[in-house]
């Protein structure tokens, strides 16, 4: 595991008398590809003080039905008619425009992807923002995604494990050699290095994904609801212990996904429709030791980026960011 940037050194008493960063979803597949959505979203989540940007990853959607296997987490936020940004691309974009809010992929996809060019996308990113980027990974659900990139989805735990190991490699050796079952490197160098390592975050819902994280991860991002968030976090935490992993260092973030919200009053209901749940919840993460977590505005219905932005200014104003 590397040092990181910073990712477990909160900057500002965000909450109370226990710090822990808080960023904000940019809801992409609501917003489209619009560059001026992009840019006015990424300004107002700096000028707000939010510590972090986060961002989706699909390359590709696809059509949902007549799927033989079905997808398993079908769903009409990841059918053939929603746009996705590529983060790493976005990130690079934002990073020219803003000063200090930093970026996390939550996650990329890694194992479907060629390891050496998100290494040295990864690097690159990291140098041209000054050490703002965290990077996500996990190996995904969606073997039609995979199918389309040409990679064994069967295969994905594997070679993920293989692909942190040489990120971590690219970023830090002059001249890199690897003999895996899935890479081979013949004595490679990805000059130029980024300056610092960049922190690697693990993500998943499985425990597979908790024992890599615990073994190889610097931090890893838990799911919504809340409920479901810290039973996961209860999980990772005994499977650390087994392992004899210290959780100190290690990130504990949490992502409020709009699709799975408990309203006590109403049931389940799609989104964070005001402030106070969103904080509600934050503070229930930090109470359980969490030292991140990233707010969405997605889910709830907004036809404009005014409604998003108005939210985040809302639950900006009420943390005193």
């Amino acid at each position: 595991m590397n040092g990181g940037a910073d990712r477990n050194q909160p900057s500002r008493n965000l909450m109370g008398e226990m710090q822990m960063d808080v960023g904000v979803l940019y809801p992409g597949f609501e917003l489209g590809g619009n560059p001026d959505a992009i840019r006015r979203f990424g300004l107002e989540a700096e000028r707000l003080n939010f510590h972090h940007l986060l961002m989706y990853d699909h390359v590709l959607g696809a059509v949902q039905e007549d799927r033989d296997p079905p997808l398993p987490l079908s769903n009409s936020a990841l059918d053939e008619n929603i746009p996705y940004e590529d983060a790493l691309t976005l990130f690079a974009y934002l990073a020219g425009i803003t000063k200090k809010i930093k970026f996390i992929t939550g996650v990329i996809i890694l194992p479907q992807r060629q390891v050496a060019l998100v290494a040295r996308q990864a690097a690159d990113v990291s140098r041209l923002s000054g050490g703002r980027l965290t990077l996500g990974v996990g190996s995904g659900w969606n073997h039609v995604e995979y199918q389309a990139l040409g990679v064994d989805f069967a295969a994905r735990g594997k070679i993920l494990d293989e692909q942190i190991e040489i990120l971590r490699k690219l970023w830090t050796e002059d001249v890199v050699s690897f003999d895996g079952q899935h890479h081979k490197l013949d004595r490679v160098s990805a000059k130029a290095q980024p300056e610092s390592p960049i922190p690697i975050f693990l993500g998943g819902y499985s425990k597979p994904a908790y024992r890599r994280a615990a073994r190889v991860g610097d931090g890893f991002i838990f799911p919504s609801p809340i409920e479901n968030g810290l039973e996961k976090l209860a999980d990772y935490r005994e499977i650390a212990a087994q392992q004899g992993r210290s959780e100190e260092g290690f990130g504990i973030h949490y992502f409020m996904n709009p699709a799975w919200v408990q309203d006590p009053d109403r049931g389940p209901m799609p989104g964070f429709r005001n402030a106070q749940m969103i904080i509600d919840d934050l503070e229930r993460w930090r109470d359980a030791g969490g030292t991140g977590a990233s707010i969405s505005t997605a889910g709830i219905g907004f036809t404009s980026i005014d409604q998003h932005l108005e939210l985040i200014q809302e639950v900006a104003e009420r943390l005193k960011l």
